[in-house]
């Protein structure tokens, strides 16, 4: 059965915001690397209820009305990927963790690179926060929205003294 999608307008550029089922299972910055997220066949849905409450929950989240998402979520991937991205919910608004701390948090402080494979996959973009996590040294890194989205999402979220890593 495909996925249903919409798109969305946001302060970060057109997300596209997918379901599968019931659940939320993507969401995809207007510049998504090819086969990041595999999704298989989509079609579109402006009326999916999912879609319809994550839109909702997304636009309160950029006026500054929401911290915490409330969606049912459907993460597709490897039993360790799952783990990161689970972790990733426990990292609370307006702060961040590093790799590291989420290696750690997993019980694998070997496994830093790992976790940071895991975050870039993550489906669920802004919902999953791996925009929270950033490298050791308080730098930003990697992102698949680009860094002036994570960037921008941080300082939303009162975490503007944080710099671009590069």
């Amino acid at each position: 059965m495909p996925s249903a999608f919409t798109l969305m307008q946001s302060p970060v550029g057109v997300l596209t915001l997918v379901a599968r089922g019931d659940c939320l299972a993507a969401v995809l910055w207007e510049q998504e690397r090819e086969n990041r997220v595999r999704l298989g066949e989509l079609h579109r849905d402006d009326r999916h209820p999912v879609l319809l409450e994550t839109a909702r929950q997304l636009g309160e989240y950029f006026a500054g009305q929401r911290q915490r998402f409330e969606l049912p979520l459907n993460f597709a991937g490897t039993e360790f990927q799952r783990q990161v991205w689970a972790a990733l919910l426990t990292i609370p608004f307006g702060e961040t963790r590093s790799y590291s701390d989420i290696a750690q948090q997993l019980g694998n402080p070997k496994a830093v690179r790992a976790v940071g494979a895991a975050n870039g996959r993550n489906p669920i973009s802004i919902i999953a926060p791996c925009h929270r996590v950033i490298g050791a040294s308080g730098s930003l890194t990697g992102f698949a929205g680009g860094l002036q989205a994570k960037q921008y999402l941080l300082a939303l979220e009162g975490r503007e003294s944080l710099t671009l890593g590069f």
